[in-house]
């Protein structure tokens, strides 16, 4: 049915009478099953407290089973592992990556810097495009939303190896500080730098950025001067180009969550729009494709998790 579904196979469904039953009252159900488990989506994989978003996330369901030995005999590796993150001997000069992050976004704090260290390793061109924080786009977030996702970015990023919390988040006024200051970095090409100190600062040391002592470690560990920076908090400049890269991912490229990923090139090939952090491997593996190199490997080294109920500027043309 799910085949049928995806790929637009009417016949499918002609051919079969309508199911009997109360179908409304199962969905009722199911709903509500979800939101006692302490979830807000379906399309989830729930197992003994532990939640899995989708195929992405399966290998943290194996790697626990795999610790009760449940697996069957003969199998002993993972039958859906995550790719590694390879560009290793690639020279993409040919290719351009916008890379779409936020400042209040946990999933683009543990992949920022590993981003920046694909484009550093390959040579590609690069569009560093930071946007505003959904919440500060009016996109709202229930409770249970906001738990999984904490929980599942602390999975992902011991996964990775990126120490995530404890955390002090920037919404709001910190957000909106920080940008001010990203044209002024990106003029002495430390855009990055400075977005990859306050990321760090917020999601992992507990830095609080709303206050004068916290912006100030965060912005001179960039490499900038604080004398200098506090003259630019007042810019507006900024707002414009946010409200730019904005435009461009959700109204231009249909995706709407952070951090988002485009590569292009070359010439006769199809952009790739690809929304996640737990995309880069694609990025990866679609540059090396692009540049001639073969496909790289997979990594099995999820570990079993905690039983947790719930989951600056304009256009750089840089080149790492």
């Amino acid at each position: 049915m799910s085949t049928a579904l995806w790929t637009g196979d009417a016949g499918f469904f002609a051919k079969r009478p309508a199911p009997s039953g109360d179908g409304a009252g199962a969905r009722a159900a199911g709903s509500q099953r979800v939101a006692d488990l302490n979830h807000y989506s379906g399309a989830m994989f729930y197992y003994a407290g532990e939640w899995y978003w989708g195929v992405d996330r399966l290998f943290y369901l194996e790697a626990r089973l795999q610790e009760l030995a449940a697996q069957k005999d003969g199998v002993a590796d993972y039958l859906v592992p995550r790719p590694e993150i390879d560009v290793r001997d690639v020279d993409a000069g040919a290719l351009t990556l916008d890379f779409y992050p936020s400042l209040n976004s946990p999933y683009t704090s543990i992949i920022y810097d590993k981003t920046i260290a694909v484009k550093n390793a390959c040579n590609i061109g690069f569009n560093h495009k930071p946007v505003l924080p959904m919440i500060m786009r009016g996109v709202a977030a229930t409770n249970a939303k906001g738990n999984y996702i904490f929980f599942d970015t602390k999975r992902e990023g011991e996964f990775l190896g990126v120490p995530f919390g404890p955390v002090h988040t920037p919404i709001g006024d910190p957000t909106r500080a920080a940008y001010a200051l990203l044209p002024w970095a990106y003029e002495q090409g430390k855009d990055e730098a400075l977005m990859s100190s306050l990321l760090r600062a917020a999601w992992s040391e507990n830095m609080p950025l709303h206050t004068k002592s916290g912006m100030r470690q965060a912005v001179e560990r960039a490499g900038l001067d604080w004398c200098e920076a506090q003259n630019q908090f007042k810019r507006d400049d900024w707002k414009q180009l946010i409200a730019e890269h904005q435009h461009e991912m959700v109204e231009g490229m249909g995706l709407w969550g952070v951090p988002s990923y485009r590569l292009s090139g070359p010439d006769g090939e199809t952009d790739l729009m690809v929304w996640g952090q737990d995309r880069l491997w694609l990025v990866a593996a679609e540059i090396r494709r692009r540049a001639g190199k073969p496909k790289g490997k997979s990594v099995n080294k999820a570990k079993s998790t905690s039983k947790s109920t719930s989951k600056g500027t304009s256009k750089s043309g840089k080149k790492g």
